[in-house]
């Protein structure tokens, strides 16, 4: 029984160890087999150098050069409202006209005392002229006349305060007021803004003040138009700083023909300056961002085994502003560098890559929608 157990055993580690030599042959085979070399395609540029205008970007707000809510000065009730919500007015039209019948009624009552008045002082003047009556007496008829006159030309002035008209031309907004309605006196009745020219308030920080300069032209985007530029020039410039941010005050001035740009809508500022200075650009998408450093692959030409292929070697760089589709480099590239720009998060250093231009979409230093 022991003798059959032995060589049972001993068969078990005949065929277990011819087995162990055969897959060791086999790995060592695959081993000394040469591993498939992996190539991606992507697409390339050439770093170049470029002339890029000096500018200050910044973000601002849109306000009218003229822009009022519209409201009367005294309360009264709504008797006819003149407009309608949208229109165009000009300065002087008629909005809206408050109740005035007691206030009519008061003014024929104070006309009258008038025409008694001149009437009265009138007399005198001929009585004083014959030395009928005193010097004194002329007198108090003449302050007579005048204090019904400013009695009279008071209920004159609340009428004409209960007539509410536009304050200067412009486009109406939507009305807020309803017939019959008791208006109290500052209660908005419609808004009124001028739509040209409008005016752009942002902030740039104080160690760019002695750049500035009134008649520096100015470019506005919003997102509201994709792909359209304002065009306007500063206005003016605060002549002291905010206390707390350090940065001073700009108004820029635009023409708004369109009518396109509205008050409160937020917009992406830049302030061209007069100077240029050069830039070595890459396409922005080159990049390959990381929270310690951006980097690119650099393309070169490698010989192995007697072929010459391509390959890629990344770079870390320095990145300065941005312009469109591109981006310039401060450091670490050089110009006439052949870079990756499509595909850059499958790459790696020593990979071998084959060029492929056509499928790629071109960068634009003004591409649509901008700056994306």
């Amino acid at each position: 029984m022991i003798r059959k157990l032995f060589i049972g055993i001993v068969i078990v580690l005949v065929v277990g160890g011819g087995l162990a030599a055969v897959k060791t042959m086999q790995i060592k085979t695959m081993l000394a087999m040469p591993m498939p070399q992996t190539v991606e395609t992507i697409a390339s540029a050439i770093a170049r150098e470029e002339k890029w205008p000096e500018t200050l970007p910044s973000v601002g707000s849109v306000s009218a050069a003229q822009g009022v809510i519209v409201s009367p000065e005294i309360s009264g009730v709504v008797s006819e409202i003149a407009f309608e919500s949208g229109a165009n007015v000009r300065q002087g039209d008629l909005l809206v006209r408050l109740s005035t019948t007691s206030e009519a009624a008061q003014l024929h009552a104070a006309e009258a005392q008038v025409d008694w008045a001149e009437i009265s002082a009138e007399r005198l003047r001929k009585l004083s002229a014959d030395k009928t009556v005193s010097q004194s007496e002329l007198d108090q008829a003449e302050a007579a006349l005048k204090q019904a006159n400013a009695n009279a030309d008071t209920i004159r002035a609340t009428i004409e305060k209960k007539t509410i008209r536009a304050p200067f031309t412009g486009r109406l907004g939507i009305r807020l007021v309803n017939l019959g309605e008791q208006l109290e006196a500052g209660k908005g009745i419609v808004s009124l803004q001028s739509p040209s020219p409008m005016f752009v308030d942002f902030s740039l920080p104080q160690q760019e003040l002695s750049r500035l300069a009134t008649g520096l032209k100015v470019h506005a985007t919003t997102d509201a138009y994709a792909g359209h530029t304002f065009e306007g020039e500063i206005a003016a410039i605060n002549p002291d700083l905010d206390a707390v941010s350090r940065s001073v005050r700009v108004r820029a001035k635009f023409e708004n023909a369109d009518e396109r740009l509205r008050g409160g809508m937020f917009v992406r500022v830049e302030v061209l300056l007069p100077d240029e200075k050069p830039a070595l650009v890459v396409p922005s998408t080159a990049l390959l961002r990381a929270p310690y450093s951006d980097s690119i692959f650099i393309i070169t030409p490698a010989t192995n085994s007697g072929s010459t292929n391509l390959v890629v070697q990344q770079r870390f760089i320095r990145t300065g502003r941005s312009h469109g589709d591109f981006v310039s480099v401060e450091s670490g590239l050089q110009a006439g560098d052949k870079v990756a720009t499509e595909g850059v998060f499958k790459l790696r250093s020593g990979l071998s890559i084959l060029e492929n231009n056509g499928l790629a979409p071109k960068a634009s230093e003004n591409p649509t929608p901008p700056n994306n």
